[in-house]
């Protein structure tokens, strides 16, 4: 008894370890597959770097009842766990890759059914695993992600290439433009600060207020044109009272006939 209970908890400790450790964990019903079928899914999960393992559910509650997950309810009938470990090569393997190998199995083995699992401590559903398994393999994440990255550095690195050499060629075009202009700038700045446009535009300007206001005040325009009317007004009545007095001579001597 002390043996078999030695044993039973050097599994729970083994699979405790395997699920801490590991980068993801999927569990999988193998009802209804044979010793061959079985034989045929680990070579693919070890290719893919992963690793298939079959552990009796009371000592897998065991082991993830110690690390505070909540998986016993997968836990129900033949379970089997995929776990993600090392590729024959020796590189380690993907959560993508492994997920892929249980997906492709699955499509000609209906036997195999996937129940959920984990990734980085994260619960996943089967639909989860599924879209998991559309993901590219690691190798190919990382060059995609190298490559993008690659592109702005290098455009990057070729502008800072650049960049002393444009700087040397600006600086020499620079110079090149002073030497040749400089003489006439100097020439034009000259006469400009000796007589600014502002000074001699405004000058003119109030000599010809003053000369403009002068007249007026000296000869208003109403008085020049009210001193004829007057004269003329004169003029006209002379006449009149002259008139009268060669009538009144008329009339005496017209009087002095008749008499």
């Amino acid at each position: 008894m002390g043996e078999i209970r030695n044993q039973k908890a050097a599994v729970v400790e083994e699979v405790r370890d395997r699920i801490a450790s590991t980068e993801a964990l999927v569990l999988t019903e193998y009802r209804g597959l044979d010793v061959p079928a079985l034989a045929e899914l680990r070579e693919a999960l070890r290719a893919a770097g992963g690793e298939y393992k079959v552990y009796k559910n009371t000592l897998v509650r065991l082991a993830v009842h110690e690390l505070d997950l909540d998986l016993e309810e997968l836990l129900v009938g033949p379970t089997a766990l995929a776990f993600v470990a090392e590729k024959p090569d020796g590189t380690k393997g993907d959560a993508a890759a492994v997920a892929k190998a249980l997906k492709d199995f699955a499509k000609d083995n209906d036997s195999l059914v996937v129940k959920g699992g984990l990734l980085d401590g994260e619960l996943l559903s089967p639909a989860q695993i599924e879209s998991l398994a559309k993901l590219p393999p690691r190798e190919v994440l990382l060059a995609q992600i190298a490559g993008a990255l690659a592109a702005p550095l290098q455009k990057f690195a070729g502008l800072l290439n650049a960049l002393p050499q444009n700087m040397a060629y600006a600086l020499k075009a620079l110079l090149d433009e002073r030497a040749a202009g400089a003489p006439v700038e100097e020439a034009e700045e000259a006469p400009v600060e000796e007589a600014p446009v502002e000074e001699v535009e405004e000058a003119p300007v109030e000599e010809v207020e003053e000369v403009e206001e002068a007249p007026v005040e000296e000869a208003p325009v109403e008085e020049v044109e009210e001193a004829p009317v007057e004269e003329a007004e004169e003029a006209e009545e002379a006449p009149a009272e002259e008139i009268e007095e060669i009538e009144i001579e008329e009339a005496t001597a017209e009087e002095s006939e008749e008499s």
